[in-house]
């Protein structure tokens, strides 16, 4: 029982895990959620420029496009958060001046470019040959039917799993804490360690574990109906009435 006592004071300090939700609310969440929506537009990008040079016919392209998705890949984030975020100032690159957010921001947006490029690979790779061949066929050339035909096509495809990496952006965030955030800068973790340590507690971080929950659990359910409907496709019986009433109409 004494085990038990000390893992629920631990852990689950009730009074401490109330006194820092307001705190995670207000300054934590919106820091998460603008760190989660910059990292995750810096890795559309990236990976949608990955994806194009993956499939290249130029091993010039090819090569250096595949090294980077596998080193990124590979590597703990841990250490390509500290060789992007704390790297580039030491090398003299101040792309953001002091801002941490954009070093941040950066480290999680090329990381996590290299997983969302062979989600573009992979959906780009699914559309039909006879649609590329048929807008090659009407003179568009490669880079317009890849801009105009396969991307497009690609790109709704694969938008329940960039959904899915969505929430792996978010949770990715919770290791910015590494480079050193100013107080009004703290995202939810970096709040929660920051409270765990002047408390000689754990149940901060349980606190904000709440709260990635609340985030990433509805959206989980939201990724999986979604992908439910675009397998599955619409019910047959809602197209029948259009067909009907087509049949009708040229009758």
């Amino acid at each position: 029982m004494e085990g038990l006592k000390h893992i629920w004071d631990t852990f689950f300090d009730l009074d401490l895990i109330g006194s820092t939700l307001p705190t995670l609310l207000k300054e934590g969440l919106l820091n998460t959620l603008f760190l989660t929506v910059l990292a995750s537009a810096i890795g559309l990008v990236v990976g949608i420029f990955l994806a194009s040079g993956l499939m290249s016919k130029f091993r010039v392209l090819r090569l250096p496009c595949r090294w980077y998705v596998d080193v990124l890949r590979g590597l703990p984030h841990i250490l390509s958060i500290y060789l992007i975020g704390q790297g580039l100032p030491l090398a003299g690159l101040t792309l953001f001046g002091d801002w941490t957010y954009g070093y941040a921001a950066l480290a999680i947006g090329l990381m996590e470019g290299a997983y969302m490029a062979e989600i573009f690979r992979s959906g780009f790779q699914s559309v039909d040959k006879g649609i590329v061949e048929a807008s090659r066929s009407l003179g568009l050339s490669h880079t317009k039917t890849m801009r105009l035909i396969v991307i497009p096509i690609g790109f709704r495809r694969v938008l329940p799993a960039l959904t899915g990496q969505f929430i792996l952006v978010i949770k990715s965030t919770a290791l910015v804490y590494l480079l050193g955030l100013a107080a009004g800068q703290r995202e939810m973790f970096a709040i929660a360690q920051d409270t765990s340590t002047n408390n000689a507690s754990l149940s901060p971080l349980v606190a904000a574990g709440l709260f990635y929950l609340a985030i990433t659990v509805p959206l989980t359910y939201v990724v999986n109906k979604w992908d439910k409907r675009m397998r599955e496709g619409r019910p047959a019986a809602s197209t029948a009435p259009k067909a009907v009433r087509t049949e009708e109409a040229l009758a």
